[in-house]
């Protein structure tokens, strides 16, 4: 994965989506795995990357992560449709 920023979704276990930034998506998933990710996601293990989205910087990343988090669970799930990874979900 090429350095920059990302926006992502995943799915927790029970079926939640939780948004983030970051500049490494496969080690922030990795990482809320482990239990060291957000408090949301702890007792929601395991969590797939289910949505990603590059960001042109910090800013911009930061800012979408907003919007997503304002969305509704139903356009959001829409969003993931049209829009899913490219690559093999990971965990």
């Amino acid at each position: 994965m090429t350095t920059g920023w990302y926006v992502y979704l995943a799915q927790c276990r029970d079926g939640s989506l939780y948004g983030g930034a970051t500049t490494n998506p496969e080690r922030r998933i990795a990482t809320h795995n482990r239990g060291r990710g957000a408090a949301y996601t702890r007792s929601r293990l395991p969590v797939t990357l289910v949505y990603l989205e590059p960001a042109a910087d910090r800013s911009s990343a930061l800012r979408r992560e907003a919007a997503l988090k304002r969305m509704t669970r139903a356009a959001k799930l829409k969003l993931i449709k049209k829009r899913a990874p490219r690559r093999a979900p990971f965990r």
